[in-house]
């Protein structure tokens, strides 16, 4: 089991956070600050300029910045040396259902998990909220071939196919 971090400021609602669930469940562990996320950890960030690929399995650990946009645009991410991007996937949440890049925290960790090789813990995180199957189903085809890439440039390779 990959441990997963996340920061969170708190600005979703809480009936509707993810990495609320998550953290119930015990499956990840949350920060306040981001600061005190590892600077060794796979960091995911829709701002990074490489793509999450199977070239990245075996992270010490993965993180997720569960925060809007605007914080995001505040936060120096910089220092972290493994900051990757997810490629192109639809939502299955309820808030953002069938938009493309507009993923909940649980769905990002949970593509990510699956992209690197931990299809076991996606399932299980997924597994958190009542749309995590659907998130697989909508996302199968990509998913899959994100995974039997060789590195970013063949993902960003596959992702031209969908958008």
């Amino acid at each position: 089991m990959i441990p997963l971090f996340a920061f969170r400021d708190n600005s979703c609602d809480p009936r509707k956070c993810t990495v609320r669930r998550l953290e119930r469940a015990g499956l990840i562990r949350v920060f306040s600050k981001v600061s005190r996320i590892p600077r060794n950890t796979l960091l995911l960030d829709p701002t990074a300029e490489r793509a999450l690929s199977p070239a990245d399995r075996s992270p010490r650990s993965l993180s997720v910045l569960d925060c809007s946009w605007e914080v995001l645009e505040d936060i120096p991410l910089g220092s972290w040396r493994h900051r990757r991007a997810l490629p192109f996937l639809v939502a299955a949440n309820p808030v953002n259902f069938g938009r493309p890049w507009r993923l909940s925290s649980v769905e990002a960790l949970a593509a990510a998990l699956f992209i690197i090789g931990e299809r076991e813990q996606a399932g299980e995180i997924l597994g958190t909220v009542p749309w995590g199957t659907r998130f697989l189903e909508l996302n199968e085809e990509p998913l899959d071939l994100y995974s039997k890439a060789r590195d970013s440039r063949e993902v960003l390779e596959v992702q031209k196919l969908y958008y």
